[in-house]
């Protein structure tokens, strides 16, 4: 495993040449290897201005301390990085965030110094194509404070022998809790604190040459915003499963069903009832 040290986190646009080239130039086949590298961030301290900027348009409280899930954000600086630096073997691209993990052991205070690093986890089948992981690290000293799995999936033609499916899972007793109304704009305003400009998300023009009828909104933003509006513990785990895209502007409910400690929730359209997010808080 080789190490990359970085003294501050890259920035996400330095990537974007590269991105654009994929459209230019197709990965040559050839047999589909995760790089074995780690990127990381030596030691940093988070932006209050930017964090504030994040919070706001999540929902989050500036209180002092950083969600959890906005260091899972700042390592998709890394992410990029790590895909346009490396051998890497997926078109960028047109890959589809669906999963999406983050565990704290602690609350992080603001001032408080961390590293962050991230590296390239399992590849595994998948029912349509091949799916893929970054792994987060964030510590203050040698304490890990936050843990991340990020999964990708990478669209292939498979060998359908190969392919696997989620286990089919007993539906919670869902409860409404709130209706959400999306705006148009949430994509750009998102994009703006996240460094995610996937054009997907930006406008309806730009979203339908990526065969959207409409821009949708960012996986990472809908899960910030449900963490926003629940009670976290101190130690919990996140994990979110991405599901039916939510279209700009849209309505959607929040709802939530608990067990114990635990909470399950669920993103839907209000009208036809799809979700767009599920999502389980383990208490630990």
């Amino acid at each position: 495993m080789n190490t990359r040290h970085f003294s501050q986190l890259p920035k996400p646009y330095l990537a974007y040449p590269k991105i654009v080239q994929g459209l230019i130039f197709k990965k040559p086949k050839s047999e589909k290897v995760l790089p074995q590298v780690e990127y990381m961030v030596d030691s940093f301290k988070v932006d209050p201005k930017h964090l504030k900027a994040y919070n706001e348009v999540c929902g989050f409280k500036n209180n002092g301390y950083i969600p959890s899930i906005y260091l899972a954000v700042l390592s998709q600086s890394l992410q990029m990085h790590m895909m346009t630096q490396e051998a890497f073997p997926f078109a960028i691209l047109g890959l589809v965030h669906i999963r999406n993990q983050v565990s704290q052991t602690r609350k992080i205070g603001v001032n408080e110094s961390l590293s962050l690093s991230c590296q390239f986890g399992e590849m595994k089948p998948h029912d349509k194509g091949v799916q893929f992981d970054f792994i987060t690290t964030a510590k203050v000293g040698n304490e890990v404070v936050m843990q991340g799995v990020t999964t990708y999936l990478a669209r292939q033609k498979i060998d359908a022998k190969s392919s696997t499916k989620a286990k089919e899972e007993s539906t919670p007793n869902y409860a409404v809790q709130q209706e959400w109304i999306v705006s148009e704009n949430i994509g750009r305003r998102y994009a703006l604190t996240s460094g995610d400009f996937n054009l997907i998300h930006l406008h309806a023009i730009t979203a339908k040459a990526f065969g959207f009828k409409q821009a949708i909104a960012h996986g990472m933003w809908s899960k910030a915003k449900a963490l926003a509006n629940l009670s976290l513990p101190d130690n919990y785990e996140a994990d979110v499963w991405f599901k039916l895209p939510m279209y700009l502007p849209s309505t959607v409910e929040f709802l939530t069903a608990q067990t114990g400690n635990d909470i399950d929730f669920l993103i839907q359209n209000n009208k036809n009832k799809k979700p767009h997010v599920t999502g389980h808080i383990t208490a630990r």
